[in-house]
């Protein structure tokens, strides 16, 4: 619970104007018991209220820090960072399941998963393509295995 002596200008205060908080600008004592506050919002229009010790238990002030700063766990960071590239990873590189995959695809497989009728709707015919068994004859020992590393 805020008092009313704690308002000083330049301190973030909450309770003032509803769901924001306000920047105290000057203060004016009325008595022992009555404050008139002028304070700013946070889009800078200026206010004007006065408050009594009524009032107190809905007011609090805020710590005023910066707005940014840099004073997390790095690792943490990197996590996060890493995992929403890859989380948007599909935006930049259409063949990403391929780049990612751990079985050699043939090349023909390639060029059909990067053109536009894969990524249209299912119910649009897919244009004729060589099949497979042309690819595998010449690469039987690559298609359907895993890479050797």
């Amino acid at each position: 619970m805020t008092k009313l002596d704690d308002l000083a200008p330049n301190a973030a205060v909450k309770g003032i104007l509803p769901d924001c908080m306000v920047t105290v600008v000057s203060v004016k004592w009325f008595g022992t018991d009555a404050v008139e506050l002028m304070y700013k919002d946070p889009g800078g229009k200026p206010g004007n209220t006065l408050l009594y010790c009524s009032e107190e238990p809905r007011l609090e002030v805020a710590a005023q820090g910066r707005p940014w700063s840099f004073d997390c766990d790095g690792a943490l960071f990197r996590l996060v960072s890493e995992a929403q590239r890859i989380r948007l990873a599909h935006l930049f590189d259409p063949v990403l399941a391929v780049h990612t995959s751990q079985i050699d695809p043939c090349p023909h497989q390639i060029t059909s998963s990067a053109s536009p009728c894969c990524r249209a709707s299912l119910w649009t015919p897919a244009p004729a393509r060589p099949s497979w068994r042309a690819c595998s004859s010449r690469n039987s020992s690559l298609v359907g295995r895993r890479r050797r590393e």
